[in-house]
């Protein structure tokens, strides 16, 4: 009878890639379980997780099935009328088949399937102990791990992501024997490299844990994960301040340590004149350190490091790590106070010599047109268009500035300094730091009206010059970011609720685009985009190509734009249905606002809650296929006289009822209103389409129901296309 024995596996390594370390230890264990469940090992998952520390990989689990269970097989042989003779004796092809198995044709049992009955193999043997199938498993997990270039050490043909060192395989108290990586099976383990220079010997896979933590090794992560928040928010507390615990430098730091400890450090409180967010970069993201900011947010002269390890002499250590930042922070203050000097206007002068694109000439020229483009936005924004374009033409001159050399992550934060260092108004200076926002996935939008101006311009100006320089994203490839801007320039434009007119200033922005680059490469970007328009199109003036590619562009990107809307929405579980309602909508429209967009799909979804929403859709469906079906124009003129069935006379005075009650909603765009007024006109509808034949003989009774049909679909449709949501 099988029964269950706690599993350890350990691999000692150099130490493995700090940021890759969390995926290699989740590959790892992932390989191990799924090579138990192929062989039909059971095991105990409660509990079981991945363990690693820079130098070891584990899995252990409480219980695991000392052997497979019987392993049955059954294999396929021929049918029948191959088989067997006339006589019923063995062909030779089944004497082939049952000599394969091993046993007298006469043995074999016999199945059915779809094409008859034929001859089958079926055994049973017993299942191999697990201890003998736990090198296979080991090897295969590892063998599968992602790991992109193995190093290889010695003169050995194999590789692994660092040398490993040592191999712990125990099934309850028994080794079980491998030799793996050029190392053999053992119960002997490392504990700190610097703090236990002896071995760990483990008598169970139980005392793993326990023994390691005595050995000054935590090899369960969210311990050390929690012991190092508990120690920097300790240490900050004592400081006077809390600490900003980066999600991203905390897992680093978790990666680096087995044993970690926070000290307390500070630096000359003159540094503080230097930006934070420049002392701040390099504190995490150089050194791994945690700064320490008071209760405003500001950042202090403290500041938290971890060491691995538990210091007789914990000043020494706070020495050198006070000692390793002093200097980077002085060449941040050597820059910044170099930049005050010149001053950003000033600095303004250089993005003349700096090219942006071949085809969209220098920084200075894109500064310009993001500049015209922030001027005509900002009416809609309730900005100050002169403001905005002030704000503009400073946005990018902290690019030829030396902090943001030394720092390229500060773009725009150290305009905001030098923008105030000048005296520039504090809008305008906020504004060039907001205009970068979101900066990445999930982050917020411009908090401001101003800074929501400058970032729907910069991204306007981006889109429309990638497309005009043929640099439209294509499978992986996105060299200018576009995806990213797009979805930035529509969730600043919907969350800023901003009523801008986005497929006008789409057409000026690719106009300005368009007439900056050469005409030979409009041409031949023309040429390229989607046949939208033949090379015998092209005029031999650059003005009028300049235009034609403008309008084309400023069509391509907007349904560039709305297709990242439609992975924005989705992940929001806005169902593909109601999406196509309202882009079907907006596709017919002269212009689009996306914050207009927003509110017709939210009133969608409401709309879609409702009882009668599935049926008022097949409606609408089902009056577009008959509108289709017309021969010339649908007529519009509705006579009441020429009404013959009291149904169709009943829907036209709800129909008018509805109209007039939801004009002036539609003028205030209560969309939600809208459609629950509409909704009402079920019982109409229904009845409409059980009593009335549309298409009949006479074509004065036809044309009538024809114009009320129009009448009703139109309304139906005026906040989206509802027969989208009729499966």
């Amino acid at each position: 009878m099988s029964t269950t024995q706690p599993l350890l596996i350990e691999l000692g390594t150099e130490e493995l890639p700090v940021k890759a370390l969390p995926g290699l230890a989740q590959a790892f264990f992932d390989g191990v379980l799924d090579g138990l469940h192929k062989r039909g090992i059971g095991f105990d998952r409660e509990g079981a997780k991945p363990l690693y520390t820079p130098r070891r990989l584990a899995v252990r689990l409480n219980g695991v099935t000392t052997e497979q269970p019987e392993q049955k097989s059954e294999v396929l042989g021929p049918y029948l009328n191959i088989a067997l003779d006339a006589d019923g004796q063995p062909t030779k092809a089944l004497q082939g088949f049952a000599q394969k198995a091993g046993i007298d044709w006469s043995e074999l049992e016999r199945t059915s399937d779809a094409k008859g009955e034929r001859f089958v193999h079926r055994a049973t043997k017993p299942g191999a102990d697990t201890a003998s199938l736990l090198p296979e498993i080991v090897r295969e997990a590892l063998a599968a791990m992602p790991i992109p270039k193995p190093m290889r050490w010695g003169d050995h043909g194999y590789g692994f992501a660092r040398p490993v060192h040592w191999l712990v395989l125990l099934l309850g108290t028994e080794v079980v024997p491998a030799d793996l990586l050029g190392v053999r099976s053992d119960r002997m383990s490392r504990g700190h490299r610097f703090m236990h220079d002896k071995p760990v010997w483990f008598s169970a896979p139980e005392d793993y844990v326990e023994s390691l933590r005595s050995a000054s090794v935590l090899v369960d992560a969210d311990e050390r994960r929690e012991r190092i928040v508990r120690e920097v928010t300790a240490a900050a507390q004592q400081a006077g301040g809390q600490a900003r615990i980066d999600e991203g430098i905390l897992e680093e730091v978790n990666g680096l340590t087995e044993w970690p400890v926070a000290i307390a450090c500070g630096f000359e409180r003159e540094f503080l004149a230097v930006p934070q967010e420049a002392l701040i970069a390099t504190m995490e993201a150089n050194q791994k350190f945690f700064p320490v900011l008071d209760a405003q947010g500001q950042l202090t002269e403290r500041f938290i490091g971890i060491a691995n390890i538990q210091s007789r002499n914990e000043a020494e250590v706070r020495k050198g790590y006070e000692r390793v930042i002093r200097p980077r922070f002085a060449d941040a203050k050597f820059f910044f106070d170099e930049d005050l000097k010149q001053g950003l206007e000033s600095m303004g002068e250089g993005l003349k010599t700096v090219t942006y694109q071949a085809k969209l000439g220098s920084v200075a020229d894109k500064v310009a047109r993001v500049a015209a483009l922030a001027e005509a936005i900002a009416p809609a924004a309730g900005v100050e268009p002169a403001q905005a374009k002030r704000a503009a033409l400073l946005s990018k001159n902290d690019l030829q500035s030396r902090m943001v050399n030394e720092f390229p992550e500060l773009q725009g934060i150290a305009g905001r300094y030098y923008a105030q260092a000048a005296n520039e108004s504090a809008e305008v200076a906020a504004a060039i730091d907001e205009a970068y926002m979101p900066r990445f996935a999930g982050d917020a939008i411009a908090p401001s009206k101003l800074g929501q101006v400058l970032a729907i311009a910069e991204r306007l100006d981006t889109l429309a010059g990638g497309f005009a320089a043929g640099l439209k994203p294509t499978g992986n490839k996105d060299p200018f970011s576009l995806r990213r801007n797009a979805l930035g320039l529509a969730r600043t434009l919907i969350e800023g609720q901003l009523e801008v007119d986005f497929t006008r200033m789409l057409h000026r922005a690719s106009e300005s685009a368009a007439f900056q680059a050469p005409l030979r490469q409009l041409a031949e970007v023309e040429r390229k985009s989607a046949n939208a328009l033949k090379s015998s199109d092209l005029q031999t003036s650059g003005e009028t190509s300049g235009e034609m590619l403008a309008v084309l562009n400023g069509e391509n990107i907007q349904s560039f734009v709305l297709e990242r809307l439609r992975n924005y929405y989705a992940d929001q579980s806005v169902p593909g249905q109601q999406f196509d309602a309202v882009e079907a909508l907006v596709n017919s429209l002269d212009t689009l606002t996306l914050y207009d967009f927003d509110r017709r799909l939210k009133a969608i979804a409401e709309f879609a809650k409702l009882p009668e929403a599935e049926a008022l859709a097949a409606a609408n469906k089902r009056i577009r296929n008959i509108l289709k079906k017309v021969d010339g124009d649908v007529p519009t003129t509705i006579d009441p006289a020429r009404f013959v069935e009291s149904a169709e006379r009943e829907l036209a005075e709800v129909v008018d009822a509805a109209i007039a009650d939801t004009d002036p909603l539609l003028a205030q765009r209560d969309y939600v209103a809208v459609l629950g007024r509409l909704a009402r006109l079920r019982p109409q509808v229904d009845a409409f389409f059980t009593h009335v034949m549309v298409n009949v003989d006479d074509l004065a009774v036809r044309n009538n129901r024809l114009a009320l049909l129009k009448r009703l679909s139109d309304r139906l449709g005026s906040v989206a296309a509802i027969e989208h949501l009729s499966i």
